[in-house]
Order: structure tokens, then sequence, then C-alpha cells
């Protein structure tokens, strides 16, 4: 006798029909050959080895602490506690000082390119240039004004010879120093003079 019960499970056919009738109406009959199949046994044996798989997944990789691991953190925490703030203190500080000694090489750095300034060669030549003319109107100074004690004193020769060797002498000193002085100028000015760099 073949039927759709027996074609899809044909383990059930070496049970009789009363057999078959019985397991309608007695469930621990049923159980009994229900967990005896081949198939639910399979089905069952992979069920377990899918437990037994996630169990050991989860106490390896979802490890919970327990109450005495979480104290036991937190007194490590704790003691570590007072050692990161001095940590974030030193941190702080130096941070501080840092930015304190950025500040004071940007204002040293300032005065640097002050003094740098006063030796580039535009400003060395500037500073010539006004020298010369502080000399020429030194030397003019000095002409003018024994011309005027000549005048005022109605002689040509004041205090005697002494007076007129000294204007000379004088004269003659301020007029070698702004001759030197327009003569590097100009050699200065045509190119003639090149500085170094270092």
């Amino acid at each position: 006798m073949t039927t759709p019960l027996l074609a899809e499970f044909p383990e059930l056919t070496h049970l009789s029909r009363e057999d078959l009738e019985d397991l309608l109406t007695d469930p621990q009959y049923f159980q009994a050959i229900f967990h005896s199949l081949d198939r639910v046994k399979t089905l069952r044996q992979d069920h377990a080895e899918l437990g037994m798989a996630n169990e050991s997944i989860a106490s390896t990789s979802c490890v919970y602490p327990t109450s005495h691991d979480l104290i036991k953190a937190t007194d490590n925490n704790l003691r570590l506690q007072e050692s990161l703030y001095q940590l974030r203190s030193e941190t702080q500080e130096a941070f501080n000082e840092a930015k304190t000694l950025e500040a004071r090489w940007k204002e040293i750095e300032r005065e640097q390119k002050e003094v740098y300034q006063r030796f580039s060669p535009q400003f060395l030549l500037m500073r010539l240039k006004h020298s010369t003319i502080a000399q020429d109107d030194a030397s003019e100074a000095l002409a003018s004004a024994f011309i005027n004690e000549q005048v005022q004193s109605g002689t040509s020769t004041p205090n005697g010879g002494a007076g007129v060797d000294e204007f000379i002498k004088e004269f003659k000193e301020l007029r070698k120093v702004y001759h030197k002085r327009a003569m590097w100028g100009e050699r200065w000015s045509d190119g003639k003079i090149a500085w170094r760099g270092d």
C-alpha cells in the first residue's frame, strides 16, 4: 500500500494500519515514533551543534564582567585618577609655557629683524648719505662762523695767525671726512662696492 504519507516518510512503511491509527490517537506513541525518525535525529543533532557553537562564540566574544571585575576596574581607575589629573595639569602648564615662549620668540624675531635692518646695505647707504650731508653742514657752519667772527672783529685774521691755523686744521679735517664719505657714497651708488652676505 502506497500513500502520500508513506511516500514522504518511508521509515513508517513497517507500521501496520492500526499502528498508524494509534499514532493519531496516542500522543506518547506519536512522540516515541517521531523522535525515532532519522530526519528528526539529524535535525536535533544539528540543532544541538548550533547551540553549542553559539554558546562558544558568546563565551569568547561577549564576556560580561562580573561585579567583582567592575569593582576591580573602578578601583584601578580611581587609583590612576590622581596621576592622570597630575599629568593633565603638567601638560597644560607645558602648553601654556610653549605659548609664552612662542610669543617671546616672535618678539625676539621682530627685534632681530630691526637689528639686522640697521646693518642692511640700503640702511647703511642711507646713513652714509645722511652723515655726508651732516659733515658738509658742519664744515660749512665752521666756515660761516669763522667768516662772521672776522666780520665782527673787523680784522682779516682774528686772534692773530693762531686762529686761522686752528680754523684751517679743523676745517681741513671736517672736509677730509666729508670727501671720504662722498667718495664712498659715489662708489656705492655706482655698484663698485659689493656686500658679502655673511
